[in-house]
C-alpha cells in the first residue's frame, strides 16, 4: 500500500561566467567543477538506473544561464582542455605516489580514471547534455523545470514588466532547448512575493516551489502543512519544502554530509602541493585553486585519514535507506491524519550532490534504487517518487490561500540580497527597469541598428539583475568580480538607453558588448512593454503646467543641517525666497541622523535619502550610491502625482540624477557650477579629477541653462567645458540680512574668555588646500608684531586640520593661533560679530557666501585676488585684497586695518551697503525665477514647432 510520495527536486543553476577575453577566467571554473563534480555525475546516475529498468522521478530545474553555458561551443573547448589538463595532472600524481604511500597512489589512480571516463562521457555526446535531459524527459523519468532568465531574486525586480521579461525569457529558452514548455519553475531563491502568482498564471506555469514557511505562514493556515501544495488566489500551485528533509541533507553539523567517512572538500591538492608540483593546473598568475583531487576523508579530527571510495559508498548506501525509512515512517504518520496520500519534497542545489557532498550523486542514486524496490516489494509502507505535475492530476481540491513574502534566505526573507553590503545595487537596476520600459514603449517600429542595441540592453538589464551578485557580496566570497559584474551591466545598459534616446547610436560598441555576453540570441525587448502600449509616448508624461503654483525639485548633496561648504546656505536661502515668490520648492538631499526623511522648512518640501551601502569607502562611491537614491525618491513623488515644472541641480554631486530625471520627465534641467575640479585643483592630474571634471561637463552638455555665481567663474567653465556664453547666466550668491541677524548666539563660556581684551583675526570656512589658510599661518608670524593681543581663531573642519594643526605647532603659534573645529550657524554669527578682521585667503574661490557674512556685520574683509572674491571685495572699497598665494601680501593688509581703525570702519560701512543693495536673496530669486521660466518657454516652443 502507497503511504506517499517524495519529490526529488534538483536545481541546476551558476551565473553567467562566460568570459570571452579571458580563456583562464577563474569564474568559469565553477562551471567545470560543476560539470566535473554534480552534472555529468548525476546524468551517469540517471543513465545507468535506465540501464538497470529502475522507475524513478526526479524534478530537475536547468536555469537559463547554465543552459546557456551548457551549450556554448567556446566553454565546451575550455572545458575539454580543463579536463585533459586534470587527466595529466593525476598522471603526474600517479608517478609522484608511486613508492610514497600506497592509499595516496591508488586515489591517484581512481581520479584518472574517474576524469578519462568522465571525459570520454562528455565527448561522446559533444558535450550535449541538453540533449540528454531531453531524452530523460520524453522517458517520463525527470520532469525539467525552468527557472528565472538570469536568477533574479523576483521580490526586489520592482516593476511587472521587468518581472515578466524574466520569466518569458526563461521560458521561450527552455521551450526552444527541450522541446516543450515546462509546468513548473523554480523561483530564483524560493523568492515569492505576493503578485507574483498573478504573472505565473499569466505565463502559463502551474507550480512553484518555496521555502518552508512560505505555505506554513499562508492565510488561512494550510490545512495539510506543508505535505501538500496549496493554490494561490491565482489557481498556481505552491510546493513547500519539507523541513525534515532539508535538515537531514543540508545540515553542516547533522546532515548526512558531514560523516566522517565522506571526502573532506577543503583537503585539496591545489593548496596542499608545492607550487612547482602544480604548474599544469593553477592559475597561468599562480594562483591556488581547487583541483578536485582530494586524498582525505572528513575524519573528525586535525589528522585526517585517507580518503576511501568504498567505505564512502557504503555509507551513502546506509544513510539513503535511512533517509527513506525516515520518510517512510514521517508519511505514513501524516497519511493516518490527512486522509490523502502526503507529499514530501525535497528541494536542493544540484551542486551539493558531487560538488559540496562528493559522495551526494551515489545517495541520489541509492535513494532511488531503494525506493523503486520498497514499491515493488510494497510492504505496508512503500512510498513513491513522484513530479509536481503528477501530484496535482491526483486531487481537484487543493486548498486555496494567500502567500506571504518568503524565500529559503537567511531569515525567511529577503535579508541575503539587501543587507549592508548589497543594497546599493538596487537603485541603479530599479533606473533601469523604468528606463527599459520606456525604451520598449517608445521604439514601436525600430530599424535594424536600433532593434540590434535594444535587445542587448534588454540582455544587460537581465544579467545585472542576478540575485548571485548579490549572494556573492553577502557571503564576501569573490566581492570584487561581483561588484564588476553589476556595474559592467548597468553601465552597459545606460549607454545603450542614452544612445538610443540620443538617436546616435555606436554599431561598433553594442556589437562589442554582444560578443561578450552572447546568450539570450532570440530575446525580443517587446517584452518590456506595458499593456496596451499601442502608440509612442514617454512613460512618463509631461506633467501639465497649467497650475496655479508651479513647483521647482532642487537636487543638492549638503542641506542644513548637512553642510559642508557654502553650497548648503545658497541652496537654503534660493529655495526659502523661491517659496515667497510664489513656487512650490521641494530639495531632495542627503539625509542626516539628527534630521526627519521629509519635512517642510520655511515652506521648502525637504526630501532626505539615506544613500545605501557603497561598494567601496571612497567619497566618489558614495556619490554613487546618493544618485541613485536621488533617483528613487523623485521616482516616489512622481508616483504619488507630485508634478514639476524644473529640475534645478547643484554641482556634479547629483549629476546623473539630474540626466536622468530630465529625460524622464521632460522638463528643463537648471545647472548651477558652484564650482570646478579644474579649478579646486588648478588643472587635472589625476584619473579622479578627470572622471569628476567629465561628470561636470556632462551635467553643463545636459542642462538648458547653466547657472554660475559670478563673472569669473562664467569665464573658467567657457574655457573648461567650451560651454556657448548664451547658454550661461551669472547670478551671484546672496545674504539674506533678517535671517542672519536673527541667528547670532552667544560665545560660548571658552569662546568669551578666548576673546576678551583679543583683537581677533577670524577664519570660517573649509578646512582644504585651496582655501588657503596656510598662507594665514604663514603670515601669522609678522601679524603677531603688532601685539600679544592679536590672535587668529580658525573655525571649520576638513581634510587639511591636522597638517595645519601640525604648521602652527612647528612655528611656535599655538598660544595665538586657535581651532575651534565646526562650529553651529549662531556661534559662527557669534564670531562675525565680534572679530576685528575676517580673512579669506583662498587660492581658489568662485564666489565666497562667507565673506558676504562678514560684509553683513561690518567686520572688515581681508579676501585674496582671485576668482569671484575679488568682485565681491573690491580693493580699497568694500574691503582689502592681497596677492593670491603671497603670505607677505596678506600680512600687509592684515596689518594695514589692525593700524588704521578709520579706515577700517570705512570699509565695512561701504561693505554693508553693498551688501543690501546688490546681493539681496528676494532678487536673486526673482532673477532665478527669469530662468526658469526662460526654460520653461523655449520647450514650449520647441515642442509646438515640432508639432
Amino acid at each position: 500500500m502507497n503511504q506517499g510520495y517524495v519529490c526529488l527536486v534538483l536545481h541546476a543553476h551558476l551565473p553567467y561566467v562566460r568570459h570571452n577575453e579571458d580563456s583562464h577566467g577563474m569564474e568559469q571554473r565553477w562551471l567545470f567543477e560543476a560539470l566535473t563534480e554534480s552534472y555529468l555525475p548525476l546524468l551517469r546516475v540517471f543513465d545507468g538506473l535506465i540501464r538497470d529498468g529502475v522507475d524513478f522521478r526526479v524534478t530537475m530545474s536547468v536555469s537559463p544561464t547554465l543552459l546557456s553555458m551548457w551549450t556554448d561551443e567556446l566553454l565546451q573547448e575550455r572545458y575539454v582542455r580543463h579536463m585533459e589538463q586534470l587527466i595529466a595532472f593525476t598522471e603526474q600524481e600517479i608517478n609522484r605516489t608511486r613508492k610514497d604511500d600506497s592509499a595516496f597512489y591508488s586515489l591517484a589512480c581512481y581520479y584518472r580514471e574517474k576524469f578519462s571516463l568522465l571525459l570520454k562521457d562528455y565527448e561522446s555526446c559533444q558535450g550535449n547534455l541538453v540533449e540528454r535531459l531531453r531524452a530523460l524527459q520524453d522517458l517520463g523519468m525527470i520532469e525539467l523545470i525552468t527557472s528565472a532568465a538570469t536568477h533574479a531574486y523576483l521580490p526586489l525586480v520592482q516593476t511587472r514588466e521587468a518581472r515578466r521579461a524574466q520569466l518569458r525569457t526563461a521560458l521561450d529558452l527552455h521551450t526552444a532547448h527541450f522541446g516543450q514548455r515546462p509546468k513548473g519553475i523554480w523561483l530564483p531563491e524560493c523568492g515569492f512575493v505576493p503578485g507574483l502568482d498573478e504573472l505565473l498564471r499569466e505565463c502559463g506555469i502551474e507550480f512553484f516551489f518555496t521555502d518552508t514557511q512560505g505555505v506554513a505562514m499562508a492565510q488561512p493556515r494550510s490545512v495539510f502543512g506543508t505535505l501538500s501544495p496549496v493554490l494561490t488566489p491565482s489557481g498556481v500551485a505552491a510546493f513547500a519544502r519539507d523541513a525534515s528533509s532539508a535538515h537531514q541533507v543540508w545540515s553542516s553539523t547533522h546532515g548526512y554530509p558531514g560523516d566522517f567517512s565522506y571526502r573532506e572538500y577543503y583537503r585539496d591538492l591545489g593548496f596542499d602541493l608545492p607550487l612547482h608540483q602544480l604548474q599544469s593546473v593553477i592559475h597561468p598568475d599562480g594562483t591556488r585553486v581547487h583541483t578536485g583531487v582530494k586524498y582525505y576523508r572528513i575524519t573528525g579530527s586535525e589528522r585526517k585519514e585517507p580518503y576511501d571510495p568504498l567505505l564512502a559508498r557504503e555509507k551513502a548506501a546506509l544513510h539513503a535507506a535511512h533517509f527513506l525509512q525516515t520518510k517512510q515512517q514521517q508519511l505514513a504518520a501524516a497519511k493516518r491524519q490527512m486522509g490523502r496520500s502526503p507529499i514530501v519534497v525535497c528541494p536542493y542545489d544540484a551542486e551539493l550532490f558531487g560538488h559540496w557532498w562528493y559522495e551526494g550523486p551515489i545517495w541520489i542514486e541509492q535513494l532511488l534504487r531503494q525506493m523503486s524496490a520498497s514499491h515493488v516489494a510494497d510492504h505496508g509502507l512503500s512510498i513513491q517518487a513522484l513530479t509536481p505535475s503528477e501530484y496535482l492530476r491526483l486531487y481537484a481540491d487543493y486548498q486555496v490561500c494567500d502567500l506571504p513574502l518568503s524565500s529559503w534566505g537567511r531569515g525567511g526573507v529577503s535579508d541575503v540580497w539587501l543587507g549592508e553590503d548589497n543594497a546599493w545595487i538596487y537603485p541603479a537596476l530599479h533606473v533601469a527597469e523604468h528606463q527599459m520600459i520606456e525604451l520598449a514603449d517608445r521604439f514601436l517600429e525600430p530599424v535594424a541598428a536600433q532593434e540590434q542595441a535594444l535587445n542587448q540592453a534588454a540582455r544587460e538589464l537581465l544579467l545585472a539583475q542576478s540575485s548571485d551578485w548579490a549572494f556573492i557580496m553577502d557571503n564576501k566570497t569573490v566581492v570584487d568580480y561581483a561588484v564588476r559584474r553589476v556595474k559592467r551591466h548597468v553601465n552597459a545598459f545606460t549607454k545603450l538607453y542614452q544612445m538610443l534616446i540620443e538617436g546616435v547610436l555606436d554599431s561598433e560598441f553594442v556589437h562589442e558588448i554582444a560578443m561578450l555576453d552572447p546568450l539570450f540570441p532570440h530575446i525580443d525587448y517587446r517584452i518590456y512593454r506595458t499593456q496596451g502600449c499601442l502608440v509612442e509616448q514617454p512613460t512618463t508624461p509631461h506633467l501639465s503646467r497649467v497650475h496655479s503654483k508651479r513647483s521647482v525639485w532642487m537636487l543638492t548633496w549638503e542641506y542644513p543641517p548637512l553642510t559642508v561648504g557654502g553650497l548648503a546656505r545658497h541652496v537654503y536661502d534660493l529655495s526659502r525666497h523661491l517659496v515667497r515668490a510664489g513656487w512650490e520648492v521641494h530639495v531632495v538631499t542627503a539625509h542626516r541622523e539628527d534630521c526627519p526623511y521629509e519635512e517642510m522648512i520655511d515652506g521648502v518640501h525637504v526630501h532626505r535619502v539615506r544613500p545605501l551601502q557603497p561598494d567601496g569607502g571612497h567619497f566618489y562611491h558614495w556619490v554613487f550610491a546618493l544618485n541613485l537614491a536621488l533617483i528613487d525618491a523623485c521616482q516616489a513623488m512622481i508616483e504619488r502625482g507630485q508634478r514639476v515644472d524644473v529640475l534645478h541641480a547643484h554641482d556634479w554631486l547629483v549629476s546623473d540624477a539630474a540626466r536622468m530625471l530630465k529625460q524622464r520627465l521632460q522638463v528643463p534641467l537648471i545647472a548651477t557650477l558652484h564650482a570646478t575640479e579644474y579649478g579646486r585643483n588648478h588643472g587635472i592630474y589625476t584619473d579622479l579629477q578627470r572622471k569628476i571634471s567629465s561628470i561636470e561637463g556632462q551635467l553643463t552638455t545636459a542642462a538648458d541653462r547653466v547657472i554660475v555665481c559670478s563673472q569669473f567663474m562664467k569665464k573658467e567653465v567657457q574655457q573648461v567645458f567650451a560651454l556657448p556664453s548664451e547658454k550661461m547666466t551669472v547670478i551671484a550668491n546672496g545674504v539674506d540680512a533678517q535671517e542672519l541677524m536673527s541667528n547670532v548666539g552667544e560665545l560660548e563660556e571658552a569662546d568669551r574668555l578666548l576673546a576678551a581684551g583679543k583683537r581677533t583675526i577670524l577664519y570660517v570656512g573649509r578646512l582644504v588646500r585651496e582655501k588657503g589658510v596656510h598662507l594665514l599661518i604663514a603670515a601669522a608670524s609678522r601679524i603677531f608684531t603688532k601685539g600679544s593681543d592679536v590672535q587668529i581663531v580658525i573655525l571649520g573642519q576638513g581634510p587639511a586640520s591636522e597638517e595645519l594643526q601640525a604648521q602652527v605647532r612647528a612655528n611656535g603659534l599655538s598660544a595665538q593661533v586657535h581651532f575651534l573645529g565646526f562650529v553651529s550657524d549662531a556661534r559662527r554669527n557669534a564670531w562675525l560679530s565680534v572679530a576685528q578682521i575676517a580673512v579669506f585667503p583662498s587660492l581658489y574661490e568662485p564666489f565666497g557666501i562667507v565673506a558676504l557674512e562678514a560684509m553683513r556685520f561690518k567686520t572688515p574683509v581681508v579676501a585674496a585676488d582671485v576668482g569671484g572674491l575679488c568682485e565681491v571685495v573690491r580693493h580699497e572699497e568694500t574691503g582689502l585684497t592681497f596677492y593670491a598665494g603671497n603670505p607677505d601680501s596678506l600680512a600687509d593688509q592684515i596689518m594695514r586695518l589692525l593700524d588704521d581703525p578709520e579706515l577700517s570702519r570705512r570699509l565695512s560701512e561701504r561693505a554693508y551697503e553693498v551688501c543690501l543693495q546688490s546681493y539681496d536673496w528676494q532678487a536673486l530669486a526673482r532673477r532665478t525665477v527669469a530662468v526658469y521660466e526662460q526654460s520653461m518657454d523655449a520647450i514650449t516652443q520647441k515642442e509646438a514647432t515640432v508639432g
